[in-house]
């Protein structure tokens, strides 16, 4: 049911300077693969091939990436390294990739609304590579969405500290690990956040979010939030947090990212 994902991916990536100066943020390798390639693998297990991209100048390696390259293919054909490109490969064969640029830099929910060219009156997943995760996050919520059918963001429990960094929810556990959202607050002041529920970059979203934009004022630092709109689906309809099973890095930090590349290597090397 959901065959289509979202890629925001037409952020700068300042905290990765001088390195995203001329590399995009979702090209920054873990290991030997771009954070994009797992952002991409996971949505192949959940069943999702249709993806498309909402990216910005400079971002041009995220295109060249997911193209065949016959140059590199013929000098490895022959060799052991063949088989290091057989993933990536795999991806072009069966997955289709689209691409719209992001004007100005707005925020996320401005970045969804941007992509609603690529994804049309269908429910879709929106996946932040930045946030790599183990335990395909989107397999778990594809299958929540066919029981409740509704917008579905992922969520884990944050240090109360570090609550200012994230949109978090209130809601009220329907089954384990599901809540029905009752709140949801962007980067809150530590004390006046409604819980330590943080939403992660993973959604799957019902079209009618690209309606509740549209009509989203600038909230949080001036930006459109994809936080403010899911809330008023919330009280409008419904909207449920999920506290997923597995692994989640936060790769948009410096500490995150090399947690990743070493927890990756140990797994896969």
């Amino acid at each position: 049911m959901i065959k289509k994902a979202l890629f925001p991916a037409a952020g700068y990536g300042t905290r990765f300077l001088p390195a995203t100066k001329s590399v995009p943020k979702e090209m920054l390798p873990i290991v030997n693969k771009p954070l994009i390639h797992y952002g991409i693998q996971e949505c192949m297990n959940a069943g999702i091939y249709e993806i498309g991209f909402v990216t910005g100048r400079s971002k041009r390696a995220i295109e060249d990436y997911l193209d065949f390259n016959p140059e590199i293919e013929e000098k490895v054909k022959d060799s052991s390294k063949a088989k290091l490109l057989h993933e990536t490969n795999e991806m072009i064969n069966r997955c289709t990739f689209t691409y719209v640029r992001q004007k100005e830099m707005l925020g996320l929910g401005h970045a969804v609304l941007t992509g609603e060219p690529l994804i049309g009156n269908n429910p879709f997943a929106v996946v932040l590579a930045d946030d790599l995760c183990e335990g395909d996050v989107l397999s778990q919520m594809v299958k929540l969405y066919k029981k409740y059918k509704c917008s579905i963001v992922a969520i884990e429990e944050v240090p109360q500290e570090e609550v200012n960094k994230y949109g978090v929810i209130k809601g009220k556990e329907i089954e384990d690990g599901v809540f029905m959202v009752e709140d949801m607050v962007e980067k809150p002041e530590v004390d006046k956040a409604p819980s330590n529920l943080a939403i992660i970059g993973r959604y799957i979203l019902t079209p009618e979010i690209f309606e509740l934009l549209k009509i989203t004022k600038p909230g949080k630092g001036g930006e459109i939030q994809l936080t403010d709109a899911l809330l008023k689906q919330a009280k409008e309809s419904m909207v449920i947090a999920y506290k997923f099973k597995g692994k989640r890095f936060d790769c948009g930090s410096v500490a995150g990212f090399v947690e990743a590349t070493n927890y990756f290597y140990k797994r896969d090397f």
